[in-house]
């Protein structure tokens, strides 16, 4: 969950994972460790037709929430980072 200064949506003043409620480290609005961010705008076929879900996970809740899965998360090692 992110909150950000005054009305705008530039400024982040701090975010938070929404499973465990863990405060994300962050300086002057960068995030300053691993996170995993999901917004998702549901289409026409789904039961939540025209809705935007959006969350953000820190990496433990990350790793645990893939951990479950029966098909293994694609992995690909990336040799430039932007």
């Amino acid at each position: 969950m992110r909150q950000y200064e005054g009305k705008d949506t530039v400024t982040l003043k701090s975010i938070y994972c929404n499973k465990c409620g863990r405060m994300l480290k962050s300086d002057n609005g960068i995030i300053t460790e691993g996170i995993c961010s999901v917004n998702q705008l549901w289409g026409y076929f789904s039961m939540k037709d025209g809705q935007r879900h959006s969350f953000d996970l820190c990496e433990e809740c990350y790793d645990s929430f893939v951990k479950g899965f029966v098909i293994p998360v694609e992995n690909i090692e990336e040799k430039e980072m932007i």
